[in-house]
């Protein structure tokens, strides 16, 4: 445990949930822990108690990719840990792949209706039917602009055009619409919706006063700091303003709220965790500034300053997203300029 991570309280100490089964963290809400095939191997998933037009059941909140692996735990757990009852109802937090992947397989399954932002629904849409982001010749040709020139990572990346797809192959063809400030009714308890930018388009967080329980899905997690990129689709965005603003509507939460991340595990510690965060992100953009003061920097020249660590293909489209979303937020501020250069490249230099 790092000494950031020894500032928060992790209540249930090492424990996890086994494949398959739940583990109860607060009266009526229980944790599933799902495998990823990749770096970041897992992810967090929640079953509310509910009861929804006299019918009693259960709540999903997030569904992971779509794979057979995925499913297999998924059956296991209905024949396990549902108490006979079925899914009610299926809420997304946001349309990234591990969370979105298999609400139309959960829908259908159990004629559930899906609950999600209507901006994160219709990017689903989009992003299932043809990458958008994530891979094909468009986001080649993004991260060429800068500076991501290498010809075999350029062609592996043109080669992911079904990296979305591939994971999220469809999406429900109905939904409900989920708004910052809703309050949704989950059982007999009040559950407020949150939203937050940066991240995904609209993502939706819930907390419960009651249960002093915050669902924080990918906006606040304990180990990591969440992906904050700038994609092809929006070129000139500024994801990394939105997200850190998004992030202290969490700073006012009771301090004995129980934080349930998608990864990582339930923490307590909220303010401590949003402050932490702003400090990791301002302590980045110095680097980056100071970089950029010795001369003209493209993104894929911030890279050794953002990241340490040597990182493969994957890691490297969303650290490049990344560094984008940095020399942005510096841009946006009049305290980086750009130039194109005549070998099509963005470069940022010290205002």
């Amino acid at each position: 445990m790092n000494l950031l991570e020894q500032r928060l309280q992790y209540p249930f100490g090492d424990s996890l949930p086994a494949p398959g089964e739940t583990m109860e963290v607060a009266p009526g809400v229980r944790w599933i822990r799902m495998a990823l095939p990749f770096a970041l191997d897992h992810i967090n998933l929640w079953l509310l108690r509910d009861r929804i037009g006299g019918l009693d059941g259960w709540t999903v909140v997030d569904c992971c990719i779509t794979r057979d692996e995925a499913k297999a735990q998924w059956e296991s757990v209905f024949a396990t840990q549902l108490e006979g009852l079925p899914i009610l109802r299926v809420i997304v937090t946001h349309m990234h792949p591990d969370h979105i992947g298999l609400a139309w397989w959960l829908c259908e399954r159990w004629n559930a209706p899906l609950w999600i932002s209507a901006t994160d629904y219709n990017a689903a849409r989009m992003a299932s039917q043809s990458t958008t982001g994530f891979g094909g010749a468009t986001a080649a040709a993004f991260f060429a602009s800068h500076g991501l020139v290498d010809p075999d990572s350029i062609e592996k990346i043109k080669a992911r055009a079904n990296y979305y797809p591939g994971m999220v192959p469809a999406v429900p063809p109905r939904f409900r619409r989920l708004m910052d400030r809703d309050t949704v009714s989950i059982g007999r308890r009040e559950w407020r919706c949150i939203a937050g930018y940066g991240h995904a388009p609209e993502h939706m967080s819930l907390h419960c006063d009651e249960l002093r329980v915050l669902i924080s899905g990918d906006m606040l997690l304990p180990r990591i700091s969440t992906n904050v990129s700038v994609y092809d689709i929006e070129p000139e965005s500024n994801p990394l303003a939105l997200f850190l603003a998004s992030i202290d509507r969490f700073d006012g939460l009771a301090d004995d709220t129980l934080v349930l991340p998608s990864h990582g595990k339930p923490f307590r510690g909220a303010a401590e965790r949003v402050r932490q965060l702003h400090d990791h992100h301002e302590e980045r953009l110095r680097e980056v500034l100071q970089a950029c003061s010795e001369g003209p920097k493209s993104a894929a020249d911030v890279l050794p300053v953002l990241f340490k660590r040597q990182l493969d293909l994957h890691q490297t489209t969303f650290a490049m997203g990344e560094s984008v979303a940095h020399l942005h937020a510096l841009w946006h501020e009049g305290r980086l300029a750009r130039e194109r250069g005549s070998d099509g490249v963005w470069r940022f230099r010290a205002a």
